[in-house]
């Protein structure tokens, strides 16, 4: 019964069964949902190329790129899917914006906030991009 409608009589939910489905990792299965709605391929940005990111690949630590409204299990899946891997953990950090010099007359700028996941794989497990 809505609102404002003219709809008096009450209707009465009806009870929906679902057909068991298989079992399956958490990360998996929340990779199917992310699928459906397209945000899975927006969990990655680009891979993190830095001294101190490079340093990590050593020790399973892979630093990747990613957008301010992704979540932990957004990127542990779109990492399982795209690159078959499975991560350990993932952590996010936001890093500031900064004032930077423009060597201009204008003086100084804003470089924009930036967003990074570390994923972190079991050993023996590594990413090779290209």
């Amino acid at each position: 019964m809505g609102l404002f409608s003219s709809d008096t009589k009450k209707t009465t939910a009806k009870k929906v069964v679902k057909a068991a489905k298989p079992k399956a990792t958490a990360v998996a299965s929340k990779a199917t949902l992310f699928n459906e709605d397209g945000r899975l391929a927006q969990a990655l940005i680009a891979p993190w190329f830095s001294e101190k990111a490079l340093i990590g690949t050593e020790r399973g630590v892979y630093v990747f790129e990613v957008p301010e409204h992704a979540t932990k299990p957004q990127i542990a899946a779109a990492i399982e899917t795209y690159f078959k891997v499975t991560p350990v953990k993932v952590r996010i950090a936001n890093l500031p914006a900064k004032k930077v010099a423009l060597r201009t007359r204008r003086g100084t700028g804003m470089r924009a906030r930036r967003h990074k996941a570390y994923v972190y794989l079991k050993k023996g497990e590594s990413i090779v991009f290209g």
